[in-house]
């Protein structure tokens, strides 16, 4: 079974609903290693709301922070420290789709970011990236530090707005398969969410 590791670009540039859409259409297992945030509204909430199929389980958080900051902040301020050690991926016969926090170089700990965590779990990387001024440099960047640490990269899902020539260059240059664009939805529904799995070839 597959196990894809959705991380973007940065932060606020769709995660969520493209784990949303992936974990729809494969029918996935879906788990958030590591929530931030307001946990009553957390990402494996939404994801659950979201999807309709009857095969995907949303396995439970290793961390759950209170505050809507880095994870390490937040998990100072809760008065623990991440361990990787302590992060093991749930034993599934399914698929399963991993959602990181934020971009690559969010810090966990004082020595450790996501993109550690990537390496230790030993799984592919699907990058999302949005069409923005700068996202060339942003995408690019994501992608050689993948490249650096020697981790798979899937492919790309462009999320958002369309801009031709930004998503030309950067398959140009980095070679990388894109998997699909997404474009704006008219609302985020289980509806919306199954439909857009159209959009995406993995």
């Amino acid at each position: 079974m597959a196990k894809y590791f959705i991380t973007g670009i940065g932060t606020g540039i769709g995660k969520t609903l493209i784990s949303a859409i992936v974990t729809e259409k494969l029918q996935a297992d879906y788990w958030k290693p590591i929530q931030s945030g307001d946990l009553d509204t957390s990402d494996s909430l939404t994801i659950g709301s979201l999807i309709t199929n009857t095969k995907t389980v949303i396995h439970t958080e290793s961390y759950r922070l209170t505050q809507p900051l880095s994870p390490h902040l937040s998990a100072r301020l809760d008065g623990i420290e991440i361990n990787l050690n302590h992060i093991n991926t749930p034993e599934t016969a399914n698929n399963l789709i991993i959602e990181g926090a934020g971009g690559l170089m969010v810090p966990l700990n004082e020595t450790e970011l996501i993109i550690d965590l990537i390496k230790k779990l030993n799984v592919e990387v699907i990058l999302v990236s949005q069409n923005y001024l700068g996202s060339i440099n942003h995408t690019l960047l994501s992608l050689n530090l993948l490249k650096q640490y020697d981790i798979p990269v899937k492919g790309i899902i462009f999320n958002g707005d369309e801009n031709a020539e930004t998503e030309r260059y950067i398959l140009q240059y980095s070679q990388v398969k894109k998997l699909g664009y997404v474009p704006h939805l008219s609302e985020i529904n289980q509806e919306q969410v199954a439909m857009a799995g159209e959009y995406i070839s993995i």
